[in-house]
């Protein structure tokens, strides 16, 4: 990953899985009119030096071409940083070329995974994704996103890791309960319901979940 800005995005042992964009449709369809300008005016400036205007001057015509083209580089730039993300923690959407806008859905709050392909969508591979959280958001929606079924698949995978990361954690004892258990172990020791030995087990493990 060669994207600073997404490294500093992301927390302690967090990780990213996907990085993902909008389809290279829209991408064309927003800059299709500044490549049918540049060409023409290339084509124009070329044709009024071959047989109207063969002068020097008049190839400052060319110079035209940088409006359409700053256009061009610029929707290039939004497209490229619209990027959307899914990490072995959360799925985030970054926005924006200086000024950064920051959405993300943290997967243990992802109730439900929404996708929608059109018949043109499965032909060239792409779709909307619509996430379901409990959080405030209640839906994300990513629009027009590339290769939806793998950020779909990344992103369910990531959650069911997520998951099976978590479950012996929260089957294990919070700390706080050990010294209890440890006196109703002892109890049942002095009662005779278990040996010195069994107890001196029971009690070694207990402390090692600490």
């Amino acid at each position: 990953m060669n994207d600073p800005y997404l490294k500093s995005l992301l927390g302690e042992r967090e990780k990213v899985l996907l990085v993902t964009h909008q389809h290279w449709f829209l991408l064309l369809r927003n800059i299709l009119f500044e490549l049918v300008l540049i060409a023409a005016t290339i084509i124009a400036v070329t044709l009024l030096l071959i047989f109207w205007a063969p002068m020097p001057s008049a190839a400052l015509g060319y110079l035209m071409v940088l409006i359409p083209l700053a256009s061009l580089l610029r929707d290039v730039l939004l497209w490229s940083n619209h990027k959307y993300v899914v990490t072995n923690r959360r799925v985030i959407q970054v926005f924006g070329v200086l000024n950064k806008n920051i959405t993300d859905s943290s997967l243990e709050k992802v109730n439900d995974v929404k996708m929608e392909q059109s018949a043109l969508g499965r032909l060239f591979d792409f779709g909307d994704i619509e996430i379901l959280t409990a959080s405030e958001l209640g839906i994300n929606r990513f629009t027009f996103i590339g290769d939806p079924v793998r950020f779909k698949k990344a992103m369910l995978d990531a959650k069911f890791e997520l998951e099976n990361e978590e479950a012996p954690r929260q089957a294990v004892h919070p700390a706080m309960d050990v010294p209890r258990l440890i006196q109703e172990l002892d109890a049942l020791r002095r009662s005779g319901a278990l040996t010195e030995e069994e107890f001196a087990e029971k009690k070694r493990k207990l402390l090692e979940k600490i």
